[in-house]
């Protein structure tokens, strides 16, 4: 069991959420996440770098004091404990960029409660509602992607959650129905994600090679192209759900897609 310490002078919640999102990547190994909020003292950073060098944890924390986090960082390295600071260079170089110095004052960004509120609900609600999870809880989303693995349906609903989107997405495998809710959801909800199949193929191949092989016709140009084929059978029969090719393209230019497609009935659907 890995221990990650989430340190904040804050609420630790932002923290905890970009945490979080990167853990969707290691699915396999077992992490115990412990949040330690309002931590403004040298004291207090002194204290948590002990406790995790104790349990032989790391910390990832967002303090904004310029003398804070390099007391995490001095004490961290005297206490062998890796510390992953994910505030100190955006600071530093939005002070750059800026021409601004930033005011270093913990929990300045909890004023801004409903956009932090909504995009943290939306990030705890893209992981709860990935690859098909919760499938009786999809009317609550606003968003719905639809594709075959490795169209990118993970990382864009994550894009999509940062900005605020409340985000769910299923997988079509080839053969298999897709679960009957999907087809309740008003028009417009749903947005269905194709691709290349000779793209997808090599796509899978790299994966495949990192699982070590052992996953049957997954890659299989063969299997790739009548998979991409049934998706996009299912895709013609519900003229109401647009298309988007996300062949190549970066997750930002495929989120702008999606949102032009989908994002307008957002105002008359809810």
């Amino acid at each position: 069991m890995h221990r990650v310490f989430v340190v904040s002078d804050g609420t630790g919640a932002t923290a905890e959420q970009v945490l979080s999102a990167a853990l969707t990547q290691f699915a396999t190994v077992s992490v115990e996440v412990e949040r330690r909020p309002a931590i403004r003292t040298e004291e207090q950073v002194l204290q948590v770098v002990q406790e995790a060098a104790g349990v032989g944890g790391f910390i990832v924390h967002t303090l904004v004091s310029d003398r804070l986090r390099g007391m995490m960082l001095r004490t961290g390295r005297l206490h062998d404990v890796e510390t992953v600071d994910l505030m100190g260079s955006l600071l530093a170089r939005l002070s750059k960029h800026l021409a601004v110095s930033p005011t270093e004052k913990p929990g300045l960004f909890r004023q801004l409660s409903e956009e932090y509120f909504r995009r943290t609900e939306a990030m705890e609600f893209a992981l709860h509602h990935d690859d098909g999870l919760r499938i009786d809880k999809l009317a609550q989303a606003e968003i719905v992607l639809v594709g075959v693995s490795r169209t990118s349906k993970t990382p864009l609903s994550i894009y999509l959650a940062l900005k605020e989107w409340y985000v769910a997405n299923v997988p079509i495998l080839l053969h298999a129905s897709p679960p009957s809710p999907l087809f309740d959801l008003p028009p417009g909800r749903v947005c269905g994600l194709t691709i290349d199949p000779v793209r997808l193929a090599e796509l899978r191949q790299v994966r495949q090679e990192r699982l070590g092989g052992a996953t049957g016709d997954y890659a299989d140009p063969g299997f790739v192209r009548r998979e991409v084929e049934y998706a996009l059978s299912i895709f013609r029969r519900q003229p109401e759900w647009p298309v988007v090719d996300v062949t190549d393209k970066p997750i930002e230019e495929t989120a702008a897609e999606v949102l032009a497609l989908v994002g307008r009935s957002h105002s008359t659907n809810f």
